[in-house]
């Protein structure tokens, strides 16, 4: 049977995994690729839809009892977390509406936790494409916004008010840990998934040109260089082996969450 993946279609998921994807390493199975936004695979594999899944390490408190984390192939780094955009340049957002791409995105949940003495009035949650041009026509306040949005929100004449990761890293000393990557617990091995995935990374560093044209057909109409800027940014040393700084990473976002009473308490992973 084949193994069923969901990731995003983004530039960092189908550069990382376009080797297994494609049949190319030794030994794995046949993959069975679902895309989706990760607002809609965390959903699902609450529901445990797929034997591989990336998820947003807030949702993590609602996934371990079925899958076990994976050390490889997630989004974690410095200088790569949301921002918080508006018109205007306010940065109070009290009382005002906010949309956000999920309500278990590790950024929603890094929102929160900056936002706890700002309370927006109202949080909508609206699919990411929707968010720059909402938030430039007035529909909402501010949006929280993600991944290529970085490169590119000042072409919607929208202003920076934080960047959670530069907040976040300050704070903590440690990277943001964004996306995780998930097995299902009876459905595969986490050890021979995490020699396929990470010898699917080291494939796609080593042959760069090899995942270009599938990397670039999954897009969503991002210009080549603001691509190239989304791999460099996003697939680093943490995707290779998340070490001792990502779970501690992991550790301190989902124990602060805990703290708050954001999310289920979990066991630490160091």
């Amino acid at each position: 049977m084949a193994l069923s993946l969901a990731v995003s279609p983004c530039p960092n998921d189908t550069f990382v995994f376009h080797a297994l994807v494609h049949g190319l390493i030794p030994g794995a199975p046949e993959v069975d690729l679902t895309f989706a936004d990760v607002d809609v695979t965390n959903t699902a594999a609450e529901r445990g839809e797929f034997d591989l899944v990336k998820v947003s390490y807030a949702a993590l408190p609602w996934l371990l009892d079925d899958y076990d984390l994976l050390l490889t192939g997630g989004a974690l780094g410095r200088g790569c977390g949301p921002l918080v955009l508006s018109k205007n340049g306010e940065d109070d957002l009290t009382g005002k509406t906010v949309a956000v791409p999920g309500d278990r995105t590790t950024a929603y949940l890094l929102f929160r936790l900056w936002a706890a003495d700002r309370q927006p009035g109202k949080i909508e949650v609206v699919p990411f494409h929707q968010i720059m041009p909402g938030v430039a026509d007035g529909t909402y306040d501010a949006g929280l916004v993600i991944h290529e949005a970085r490169f590119t929100y000042q072409r919607y004449g929208l202003t920076s008010i934080v960047d959670l990761g530069e907040w976040w890293e300050q704070d903590t000393g440690l990277p943001i840990p964004l996306g995780a990557i998930l097995a299902k617990k009876g459905a595969v091995d986490p050890a021979e998934a995490t020699e396929w995935i990470r010898n699917s990374v080291s494939m796609a560093w080593a042959n760069p040109d090899a995942s270009r044209d599938f990397i670039l057909q999954n897009a969503q109409e991002m210009e080549p260089d603001v691509v190239q800027q989304h791999i460099n940014l996003y697939v680093n040393e943490f995707t290779l082996e998340l070490g001792k700084d990502g779970l501690a990473a992991a550790d301190a976002l989902l124990q602060r969450a805990a703290a708050a009473g954001l999310t289920p308490a979990v066991k630490p992973f160091i």
